[in-house]
């Protein structure tokens, strides 16, 4: 009885190997770079960009802020055999709070870029996730590998198919 049994169980597992393996030959992939997406579709340039507008001016004035701390510093060495002990621990004091000053800027400003690059890049992901939908279901493509591809065939990179899917979205 055990024998027929593992006979049967032999049999039963043949079959769906055999049945897999068909259905596999019919499966259809495709392979997305999504930062090349991100980083080549009129959404993640004009993103981009106005990232680059709104933090200009606030990088710029923190090279300013730096350039005069440096200046200051280079003017107390310059002077400081002609000050008095008093009068140079006072600028010394102050230099040293301008530059605490100067370094909460910067890590403001750190943290004020990384939330909206994050905010930029959350948003253009939700399109290009859409747009990666819409051309898989055009395509028929039954699965869609983003990023951590080791190699892929030319035929199975479908990026260009998402940026234009993108670039057409509003």
């Amino acid at each position: 009885m055990n024998y027929r049994f593992g006979r049967t169980l032999a049999c039963t597992a043949l079959l769906w190997g055999g049945m897999l393996c068909a259905q596999a030959q019919q499966l259809k992939v495709g392979y997305v770079d999504t930062q090349r997406v991100i980083n080549d579709s009129v959404a993640g340039k004009a993103a981009q960009s106005r990232l680059q507008e709104e933090f200009s001016k606030r990088q710029k004035h923190l090279l300013d802020l730096e350039g005069a701390l440096g200046a200051s510093a280079a003017l107390l060495d310059k002077d400081a055999p002609s000050l008095t002990d008093t009068e140079r621990s006072r600028r010394a004091r102050e230099l040293a709070d301008q530059g605490r000053a100067l370094d909460r800027a910067k890590r403001e400003f750190a943290s004020d870029l990384e939330f909206r690059k994050s905010q930029e890049h959350d948003a253009l992901k939700e399109r290009v996730e859409r747009a990666i939908k819409a051309v898989a279901q055009e395509r028929g493509i039954d699965m869609v590998f983003v990023e951590h591809v080791a190699f892929a065939k030319e035929g199975i990179d479908i990026s260009t198919l998402v940026i234009e899917a993108v670039n057409a979205q509003r």
